[in-house]
Order: C-alpha cells, then structure tokens, then sequence
C-alpha cells in the first residue's frame, strides 16, 4: 500500500484579513444559515488542491513549487465581496472574493500548473478563480436565505494585503477540521 499524503498549495492569510473573514462569518450566521463553516484560522488562498499524493513525491511537489515561485510575482490583492460557488441554484461553496493583482496569481497558478504535470499529475481542469472559502453547503441544507444574507453582507470596505509566498500543506481530516502543516515554503520573487 502506498502511504500518501493529502495536500494543497496556498497563500496563509494575514491575522487581519482573518479575522475580517471571521467577522463575516459571524454576521452570515445571524441570518440562520445552517453550513459547515471553515474556522476562520484555516482560512487560505487555495493556489492548487492536490488531493491524495504518495508521501515519496513531496520533494519534488516542493521543487517544482519552488520553481514556479521564481517565475511568480507577489500580487497585490484586496478581499472584497462575496458569492457562492457554482451558483445560487445549488450552492455549495460560500466564498469572499479578491480584488486586484489577480491575473497574477492566474499566471503563477498556470505555471505551477505546468511543473506539476511534470510529475505526472493531471492539470486543472477548471479556470482559476482566486477566493477565499469560508463554508460549504451540505446536501439538502434550506439555503433559501443565502442569497439575502450575501447581498447585505458583501458590501464591507475591501481590505488590501500581499500574497508573496506560497505554502504547501500537508491537510489533516479530523472530526474537528482539518489541520495545516506546512511541507515547504517559496517566496515570489519574480
């Protein structure tokens, strides 16, 4: 059997946009929506999920992380408003969206894309959308005030910070949420 490791490649959030993602949280659930909230902590910038890898193969996920991030710029991004993921028909993501330099992130997210296909793991097969994830929609939640509870909460004032080093994490199910530990680390440097 092999032993794999569950893992992603992300930005960690600043304390303060963190807690701004928190305090959004906060407000949602007074409108009694019923979902499975990210803790605010665990909060990230999701560059690339890459799910169950063999455990020997971390190495080279970290080099070819390492390589992209010379590649990369640090991007500029702001957190500003909110949407769901694929859409409000079926909801079953809640999202804060980002402002800004995004087209670099687009850019890096492609060449890592690219360098991971190296190691054989297949591309993403969907466009890149820089978000920050903060609940998920169980099967057969009433998510009939979501679509309110978005529009008066989306409105707060964006709040600027910089996405300049890429972490990749190994992720740790447990009944409480997962737990992040971080592999490797690659500053953007361009």
């Amino acid at each position: 059997m092999v032993d794999t490791v569950r893992a992603l490649i992300a930005f960690e959030l600043p304390p303060d946009v963190a807690r701004v993602a928190g305090d959004l949280q906060a407000r949602l659930k007074t409108h009694g929506l019923k979902l499975r909230w990210v803790r605010p902590q665990n909060i990230h910038l999701t560059l690339r999920f890459l799910g169950e890898i063999p455990r020997e193969q971390t190495a080279a996920v970290a080099e070819a992380m390492q390589a992209a991030a010379r590649d990369g710029l640090p991007a500029q991004l702001s957190v500003q408003g909110m949407g769901v993921f694929p859409g409000m028909r079926k909801p079953r993501v809640v999202w804060i969206g980002l402002g800004g330099q995004t087209e670099r992130l687009i850019r890096l997210a492609a060449c890592l894309d690219e360098r991971l296909a190296l190691l054989g793991m297949a591309k993403e097969e969907r466009p890149f959308k820089a978000h920050l994830t903060i609940a998920r929609v169980q099967a057969g939640s009433d998510v009939r005030g979501l679509p309110g509870a978005i529009e008066t909460e989306a409105g707060f004032a964006p709040l600027p910070f910089s996405a300049s080093e890429m972490v990749f994490f190994q992720s740790d199910l447990r009944p409480q949420g997962p737990v992040y530990t971080p592999l490797a680390r690659a500053a953007l440097v361009g």
